[in-house]
Order: C-alpha cells, then structure tokens, then sequence
C-alpha cells in the first residue's frame, strides 16, 4: 500500500478500532445507567468476550445493550457487511444505518443538488442501483437473510429514537 501497511494491516487496524469504539460507547451507556456489554470478533480476554449467538441472547435478555466490535474478525469485510450478518446471527428485526446522509440517494447529494432521495427501495435495487451508502457484499446478504436497512442520519438529533419510534426520516431497503 502507498500507507505503507498491507491492507490486511490496515483492515486489523480498523477492527481494533471498532473495539475502542464500542468500549467507549458502552461506558457512556452505562454511566447513563443503562446495562451494556461488548463482544468481540477475536479472542480479547482481558477486555472482551468473544461473540457468539448464545452470548448475545443471553445479554439480551438480561436487558442489556450489546455491543458488537472486531468486525467479522477477517479483513477484506466491511463494517456494513458485519453489520448485517450479526444481525442476521442474532435475529435482529433490522439493521440501523446511521450515516452522514438522511438516507439513500440517487447520486451524492453533497455533491449533486439534483439527487433524490428514495423512502424504500428493495435490496436488488439497491445493489443494481450502485449507491455507495452501504457496500454491495452488505445488501446481498440482507437480501438472502431478508433482513430490513434502515438508513437514516446520525447528525439529527434525536434520530435514533426517531427511527426506532417509525417516525424517522431516512430510506427502508426491504424486499
């Protein structure tokens, strides 16, 4: 690489940068009072338990947040693509996509005033479509698991709860 680190090095990199994200989510979490727990795509002994399904069930059901760091544990996988197959191992309803945009458009709107914004598109759509919200690799497999992507802004305030309330604004990508 022109970094001078392998993309290999730089994808270990990125996952123990999810790690530091998520303890540092979790403790944030918890000072608000709310139960969380991290779990890991590696072996982290000292910081981490390793995800599996049964652990995350069982802090579920305990009421806690989880937390789900170290992306898939091997590199060359995207952040979106672990996203949708943890979710995907655990049964989640749907996966939340907090982004810098307020959901999936036509072209970049940062870029192209004349970009439109979509409320639902299937996930063929989506992968036939190009759009760079999310990876391709990410929407195929929500489209084998038919696991719904909400993706919405994160810059909103308030924009978490929106969606989780139905009353959000952002792209469904379903069916």
């Amino acid at each position: 690489s022109s970094r001078g680190v392998s993309r290999t090095t730089g994808d270990t990199m990125g996952m123990l940068a999810t790690m530091m994200n998520c303890l540092a989510l979790e403790a944030a979490i918890e000072r608000k009072g709310t139960p969380a727990r991290t779990l890991s795509a590696f072996v982290m002994p000292e910081i981490s338990e390793l995800f599996t399904r049964t652990a995350a069930h069982k802090y579920l059901a305990e009421g806690r947040i989880v937390l789900l760091g170290g992306g898939t544990g091997n590199p060359f996988f995207t952040t979106d693509t672990t996203a949708v197959l943890r979710a995907a191992e655990i049964g989640a309803q749907a996966v939340l996509k907090a982004t810098n945009v307020d959901g999936v458009y036509s072209a970049d709107p940062k870029k192209d005033p004349a970009a439109t914004r979509f409320d639902r598109l299937t996930h063929s759509q989506a992968i036939e479509g190009g759009y760079k919200v999310m990876d391709a690799t990410a929407f195929a497999l929500a489209r084998e698991t038919s696991l719904p992507i909400i993706v919405f802004s994160i810059a909103e305030p308030g924009s978490i709860g929106a969606i989780l309330r139905g009353t959000g604004r952002g792209t469904i990508v379903a069916g």
